[in-house]
């Protein structure tokens, strides 16, 4: 079942419009786990769909398609957490899986089948009227992407920024510096007006966070 965003996302007058599914599992990495709620974004009109990070509950993915062409399932990056659905919507969908492929180290370290597609920086998917841009965005994870929606106003950021700041850093195939660079020059040059719509959590805008860089390289991990 899909769930409230929490603030306004316009709709494209194509009808484009973004869906949030809210699911629970574990994530699991390098040796511990943790439980914790996902967002399941889902950008599209009542005819074809793009579905970005599927997990934990295929089955609730499934539901919020709700019968339409799913134009691809793009992964943010390859922990557990974000493709544990993924190969179970893919044979519902028939669609195709893509993943950035410096993340294949994590990718493999759950999954036994391999992504149908790689994605790379500036790479555009097209859902009805609207265009959905990759942004290589390493730091969270190697391979770690952000997609951007101009049309929309909006930044799917997976977990490289949250409500608060940068994702997570103190685990294996991430690094500080490097996620703060990302955000830095990919992500707050974007409009102060974007919504970002995060991995986890509550959205934010890009304007709400850029004030705060100088306190995240402060504080550090």
């Amino acid at each position: 079942m899909t769930a409230d965003i929490g603030v306004p996302v316009p709709t494209s007058p194509g009808g484009v419009r973004v869906e949030r599914v809210v699911t629970s599992g574990v994530f699991e990495l390098d040796g511990g786990s943790w439980e914790v709620d996902n967002n399941v974004w889902l950008v599209g009109d009542d005819t074809s769909v793009l579905v970005v990070d599927a997990a934990h509950d295929a089955a609730a993915v499934i539901e919020a398609v709700a019968g339409r062409e799913v134009v691809a399932l793009v992964c943010t990056h390859g922990h557990n957490d974000h493709v544990n659905a993924a190969a179970a919507v893919r044979e519902a969908t028939g669609t195709r899986v893509h993943l950035h492929p410096d993340d294949r180290v994590l990718w493999d370290q759950s999954q036994s089948w391999e992504p149908d597609g790689e994605l790379a920086d500036g790479q555009v998917f097209t859902v009805g009227d609207v265009e959905v841009r990759v942004l290589h965005t390493p730091g969270h994870a190697p391979g770690a992407v952000c997609l951007h929606v101009p049309a929309l106003g909006v930044l799917l950021s997976g977990d490289t920024l949250f409500n608060g700041g940068p994702g997570a850093t103190g685990r294996s195939h991430s690094d500080f510096p490097t996620i703060v660079e990302s955000i830095r020059t990919r992500l707050l040059s974007l409009p102060e007006e974007t919504v970002v719509l995060t991995g986890h959590g509550d959205p934010t805008r890009i304007g709400d966070e850029a004030p705060h860089l100088q306190e995240w390289l402060t504080r550090g991990h």
